[in-house]
């Protein structure tokens, strides 16, 4: 799993590549965690190269849902593939997250 994270004045664009596994998602957890304090920002995840996301992924991104509504943040997800967007179906994922 591999994470980019790029900072403008009012956006983060998270570029995420790989498999975001539990075991992925212990080492996604402290790279991410900036994103938990911001305030007044748009998050962008970029899925584009995402190829799985198991449950420990999906509660990071229910996690960092809920801390950016909380400091005033818009968060996006874009370019889900077709098997993930599925698992966001199934779970109501897609119902909580713009997506993209």
């Amino acid at each position: 799993m591999q994470i980019t994270i790029k900072e403008s004045a009012n956006q983060y664009l998270v570029s995420l590549q790989g498999e975001l596994d539990t075991a992925a998602s212990i080492e996604a957890k402290s790279t991410l965690q900036p994103l938990h304090e911001c305030q007044g920002k748009e998050i962008i995840l970029d899925c584009t190269q995402l190829e799985y996301i198991a449950s420990s992924g999906l509660r990071l991104f229910l996690a960092l849902m809920k801390d950016a509504k909380a400091n005033g943040n818009r968060l996006v997800v874009r370019h889900l593939n077709d098997d993930i967007l599925s698992v966001f179906k199934m779970t109501g994922f897609i119902e909580l997250f713009e997506i993209q």
